[in-house]
């Protein structure tokens, strides 16, 4: 049975960048809203007459604590209806109708191979999920690679968390790179397929794929992953857009 559709209130907004914000939601008719690391939420949206016009899906940023909020990092999308609302006309104390939790984007378990974590901008909600969930439950895993390529330095979500993860979870790679700007001070440059395929190259380690973000991104991806030798079902994908 599909989740009902609930009420949740805008506990908090945050700037994220110049054009991400980040929305923590509270469903006050659950005392625990339960989800897997990955999942999604899909809001109802007052932006037109027909149910499938309304409707935005979000992966969950945040990681399951036991309670009933949850976070949302969305980025604004020019000419886009639903982000124009949520940016414009949502405020701390709003409402909103959200269906969820939904998808199997989620975190095997038991983790039995090498994880890839590749994703760009907002791309990265369901990891850091996925890593928090990891790391607080001390999950056995084996090497953990996120690879979170974005334009700017500025664009980086979440880089002070993923660094402070970075120290403390065993055989865990934080690696940003960036496209449109050479920060220095040893980061990458260039696209996220450079960065696995070098990784791949030096061991080809029996691993799992997991990839969110840009239709582009991913479909270069799945392409470059196969001709790596890798099959079909070491790739699991969540579309953005």
């Amino acid at each position: 049975m599909p989740e009902p559709w609930r009420t949740g209130k805008v506990i908090k907004i945050e700037d994220a960048t110049h054009n991400t914000k980040r929305f923590w939601i509270q469903i006050p008719e659950l005392s625990t809203f339960d989800f897997r690391p990955g999942q999604f939420v899909t809001l109802d949206l007052p932006i037109h007459e027909k149910k499938n016009k309304r409707w935005r899906s979000y992966s969950i940023a945040s990681h399951p604590d036991g309670t009933n909020i949850i976070e949302l990092v969305i980025v604004l999308l020019e000419g886009g209806a639903g982000t124009h609302y949520l940016f414009n006309e949502v405020n701390e104390g709003s409402e909103l109708i959200l269906r969820g939790p939904q998808g199997v984007f989620t975190l095997p378990e038991p983790v039995e191979k090498d994880l890839f974590f590749i994703c760009t901008g907002t791309g990265i909600a369901p990891f850091r999920s996925m890593l928090y969930y990891i790391h607080q439950h001390n999950l056995p895993h084996k090497n953990i690679y996120l690879i979170f390529g974005c334009r700017k330095f500025s664009d980086a979500l979440y880089a002070d968390e993923m660094k402070e993860i970075e120290k403390e979870l065993k055989n865990f790679q934080y690696i940003q790179t960036f496209s449109r700007e050479n920060p220095g001070n040893g980061f990458k440059t260039g696209y996220v397929h450079a960065v696995y395929k070098e990784i791949v190259n030096d061991h080809k380690p029996d691993a799992s794929f997991f990839l969110c973000g840009w239709k582009n991104m991913i479909d270069d991806a799945r392409e470059k992953i196969i001709a790596m030798g890798y099959d079909k079902k070491d790739i699991h994908f969540e579309l953005y857009g």
